[in-house]
């Protein structure tokens, strides 16, 4: 029987404030890792509708961990994925993430890892990679943070705004705005409370000026044929 080629071990992460915004995660490491031998280590961002064990998800850690990095994987308490981890059971929390909530999470998570909470894992040796929406707030956060050796972006978006005029204007008469999911057949309505963090952080959620301010090495990964984030946010990340 093959040896397995790394260890996952979950974690949850309660609000101390909001016992109903729960961050749930798991961390993939060599499978030698442990108190005396840490690795350095990914922070691992989903996007919009996406989560921990979505898509490559799996892949991407099984990867990491045969490169010698730990990843770092969690479902923002925005996401809507519940305790299984697959299903969108926590529609209302999907239905009001924010990009602050996100973010928040984000440092929830850093924090745990700066604490020594995660077995094996090298808290002064951190990176980031984020994919689509998580791409943009990953971005935001190392403009923040400052401390991370090196920055990833895989289909990042290049404005925290991706909605028209006249759809924020019905967005806001009718309070809400109808998202569907194309992989569950889903359809969920988006509250005000992202349009209203949206235009309440203007300035902080602006994801090129971020871009800009990042000292790390950055690597910007995109696909010619993506059609859920235009090809050409490439470019007006990179310049």
């Amino acid at each position: 029987m093959t040896p397995p080629l790394h260890t996952s071990r979950s974690f949850t992460l309660a609000h101390p404030d909001d016992p109903g915004r729960v961050i749930r995660g798991r961390v993939d490491a060599p499978v030698d890792a442990g108190p005396h031998k840490r690795y350095p280590h990914v922070i691992i961002v989903h996007g919009f509708k996406g989560f921990m064990n979505w898509g490559f998800f799996p892949e991407l850690g099984a990867r990491l961990a045969a490169a010698g990095y730990a990843g770092v994987f969690f479902n923002t308490s925005g996401s809507g994925i519940g305790e299984d981890l697959e299903n969108f059971t926590e529609v209302e929390a999907f239905e009001r993430s924010t990009y602050s909530k996100d973010l928040e999470d984000l440092e929830r998570v850093r924090a745990e890892v700066r604490a020594g909470a995660f077995t094996g894992v090298d808290p002064d040796r951190a990176a980031i990679l984020g994919h689509s929406r998580g791409g943009g707030e990953a971005l935001i956060h190392a403009a923040e943070a400052g401390d991370l050796a090196c920055v990833v972006t895989w289909a990042a978006i290049p404005a925290a705004s991706r909605f028209d005029a006249q759809t924020i204007a019905r967005w806001r008469e009718e309070g809400f705005l109808e998202i569907a999911n194309a992989r569950t057949g889903q359809v969920f309505r988006i509250r005000l409370d992202g349009l209203e963090d949206y235009e309440a952080n203007v300035a902080r959620f602006d994801i090129l000026a971020a871009a800009g301010r990042i000292k790390a090495p950055t690597l910007l990964v995109h696909g010619t044929e993506d059609e859920a984030v235009e090809f050409e946010a490439l470019d007006l990340l990179a310049t």
